[in-house]
């Protein structure tokens, strides 16, 4: 069984839906847990120190381990703050789910400045915010996992929500960074892209009946996005660099695949109407690679062009 007894995880926007059953996993498994949430609506209003305090008193009740953080995500000093917490209180930490975030929809020429920024300031804003601190302490210690919770909105597309997409694709592009450069320090660090019936589907869906009648939001439990998230926050998992999908009990890789491509006659001037007469060769996927670096991908071109490196 995977075990957290002795380790210490930070979970952001803990106090409702899938961010507090990864709370309570983690507590079960032996973890003691920061719970932070501060309590606002889905949208980004308001504040309620209780939403955290009751998940603490749920974990406390069942034997475990907790304390509460009421910061926000969203500012160099809230960050620092639910670090803080984690390392005063237990000494340590060992792994962080950034999972706190906001959500509704609008149309993409109908956003406004506010509401882009909005959304950046919680998810991505807030992602770098919280774990630059943590990644400060997990190197002092030679060790740290992080998971942090993106979207198949941001990867794949989704309308009415470009800001929220444009958001969770940059946590995969801090997540590659902090893998990367983490790696020599024992940090890893992985993103969870999940699907769960929670409170971002019950405050954004206007019409009550389509919750009843959409077959789809039965089965996309959130209980079912918890292990991939358990995992990779635990010693178990010993690589980086990755995406997971969780989808109705279905667990998968989504990666970003390099096709080969054409590579025009080194030294000559290729022209748009090269580029239309190999159109075939420049848009195929297959045969591809999933490079570790950016340099993996110059590296590979420049063997292609019998230019050493």
């Amino acid at each position: 069984m995977i075990d957290f007894s002795g380790q210490v995880v930070i979970v952001t926007g803990a106090g409702r839906g899938l961010g507090r059953l990864y709370a309570l996993e983690f507590a079960r498994r032996g973890a003691s847990v920061v719970v932070n949430d501060l309590g606002g609506s889905m949208h980004g209003e308001g504040a309620d120190p209780g939403v955290a305090d009751k998940v603490v008193a749920e974990i406390e009740s069942a034997g475990g381990v907790a304390v509460a953080s009421h910061d926000s995500v969203d500012s160099p000093e809230g960050g620092e703050a639910i670090v803080g917490a984690a390392v005063e209180r237990f000494g340590r930490l060992d792994a962080v789910v950034s999972n706190a975030g906001i959500f509704n929809s609008v149309a993409f020429d109908e956003l406004s400045r506010d509401d882009w920024r909005r959304m950046l300031r919680v998810h991505l804003d807030g992602g770098f915010y919280l774990s630059q601190p943590a990644y400060r302490v997990m190197k002092s210690q030679g060790y740290g996992r992080f998971v942090f919770i993106t979207s198949s909105a941001g990867v794949f597309g989704q309308p009415l929500e470009a800001h929220y997409a444009a958001a969770k694709a940059g946590l995969v592009g801090l997540a590659n960074v902090i893998a990367i450069e983490g790696a020599q320090h024992g940090i890893l660090a992985n993103t969870v892209l999940p699907f769960g019936f929670s409170r971002m589907v019950t405050e954004t869906v206007g019409d009550p009946k389509v919750l009843e009648e959409t077959g789809f939001l039965k089965v996309i439990q959130p209980e079912l996005v918890v292990p991939i998230v358990v995992f990779l926050a635990s010693r178990s998992c010993g690589f980086t660099h990755h995406n997971y999908s969780a989808c109705a009990g279905r667990f998968a890789r989504v990666f970003v695949g390099l096709g080969q491509g054409w590579l025009a006659e080194k030294g000559s001037n290729p022209t748009a109407d090269d580029i239309a007469a190999h159109l075939s060769e420049v848009s195929a996927t297959e045969p591809f690679t999933v490079p570790g670096s950016i340099f993996d991908e110059v590296f590979a071109v420049c063997d292609r062009l019998g230019i050493s490196t």
